[in-house]
């Protein structure tokens, strides 16, 4: 049981850092918007701001919500396993956690930010139904497979697209990103809203994301796969006998990932910057999850992995926290600081989130065992007013409750 419990301890710990990496890349869309976070161009930035834009996309962007992703996997696993040690089925309650991710996203997504994720892991929740099952190294053939596939794409791309292939003119990105600085730095909350949920500088090339959205599932599946795998192989359970996968993976996965993410940066308009960071975002998400189960084989980093947990341990209700915090900081209905505050400013307003986030959490939790939105994930999964699975009579039904930790998203 031991070994059960630093594995539930690692898994948390990362999951909480994750968080801190993708409040950081957030950040640069509570601020500029979803389309301007990548148009900077049309924003007035210091120096200073423009190197710590350079720092936020190499260490931070396209690195950290892979490391959700995978954990995302991790989990479904770890659910699995449970379930079946209480002799319940499992289909039934993945479906019912994918239905409940899908509302929570819908809802975070029209009412409160544009940068949902929710309710893309329930989509994902359901595709990975078809991998539940499968052997381990099923899940690591696929994963590579179709991290492969999503390689070779982007280098098909690069000698198809001549560099002059655009999805939207510049003349409607302009206008779009003029509109919403003015109405989400200045609006009410009902102009913001509607602006959110109702304009966008596609127009009629929008049929091209909803064509991208069907096959985002298989392009993105890796990291969920790979999760899987970890899951299955026991990988956390025992971070002192992994200590030296660990460290090597570290020492090999950060230095290329982070190199591959330079090159993008530094040449973005090469015909091959777009293959650098195809490959580099993810080879340092997994780099970074390596070098965070590093710090539970080492005596001093005690305090610190209980406060990353803490946060890790109640990750829902923390990112939708962080949605409310940064939208009303933010947008013409709280503070107004749309385009205004900075990079580097908004860095640092992002470590004080975040530390916040660590020290309540970490008081919150010795006083409940769930975060309030985890609690009612788990009401609705379990179908019980309790937020535990109810025990099926006979012989798996004998199994100890002890596991229920397992299911943690």
């Amino acid at each position: 049981m031991k070994n059960k419990k630093m594995r539930v301890q690692a898994i948390d710990g990362i999951r909480g850092f994750s968080l801190l990496g993708i409040l950081l890349a957030n950040l640069l869309i509570f601020q500029y918007g979803i389309w301007g976070k990548d148009e900077m161009e049309f924003f007035t930035l210091s120096p200073v701001d423009s190197f710590m834009d350079d720092f936020l996309r190499i260490f931070v962007e396209e690195s950290f919500m892979p490391i959700f992703t995978f954990l995302f996997g991790y989990s479904m696993i770890m659910l699995k396993e449970s379930l079946e040690e209480k002799g319940l089925k499992v289909k039934r309650y993945f479906v019912r956690r994918s239905i409940f991710l899908l509302v929570v996203g819908g809802l975070h997504a029209t009412f409160l930010w544009e940068g949902d994720i929710l309710t893309f892991y329930g989509i994902m929740g359901f595709f990975l139904l078809l991998f539940l099952k499968r052997k381990p190294t099923t899940m690591l053939v696929w994963g590579i497979l179709l991290s492969s596939l999503l390689v070779i794409l982007s280098g098909i791309g690069v000698f198809v697209d001549d560099g002059e292939t655009e999805l939207v003119s510049p003349e409607k990105l302009a206008t779009y990103i003029e509109k919403t600085n003015d109405i989400y730095g200045t609006g009410t909350y009902q102009e913001i809203k509607h602006h959110r949920n109702n304009e966008d500088p596609l127009g009629e090339e929008a049929y091209l994301f909803l064509f991208a959205a069907l096959f985002s599932p298989i392009f993105t599946a890796p990291m969920f796969l790979f999760g899987m795998y970890a899951a299955k192989r026991k990988l956390f359970f025992q971070p002192l006998k992994e200590k030296k996968l660990y460290q090597h993976a570290a020492a090999i996965l950060i230095p290329v990932g982070l190199g591959l993410k330079t090159i993008y940066q530094l040449f973005p308009e090469t015909s091959w910057a777009e293959l650098a960071i195809t490959i580099g975002g993810p080879l340092l998400a997994v780099g970074y999850i390596f070098g965070i189960a590093l710090l539970y084989c080492q005596n001093w980093s005690k305090e610190l992995r209980k406060l990353f947990e803490s946060v890790g341990k109640l990750s829902m209700t923390n990112y939708i926290l962080q949605t409310i915090v940064c939208t009303t900081i933010f947008y013409g209905y709280g503070l107004g600081q749309f385009a205004k505050m900075g990079v580097g400013f908004s860095i640092l307003l992002g470590l004080a989130i975040f530390g916040l986030q660590m020290c309540i959490s970490r008081y919150y939790l010795t006083h409940f065992r769930f975060g309030p939105l985890e609690k009612i994930n788990r009401m609705w999964t379990y179908f019980s007013f309790t937020a535990r699975p109810k025990k099926k009579k006979g012989k798996k039904g004998k199994a100890c409750l002890k596991s229920y930790r397992k299911d943690a998203i």
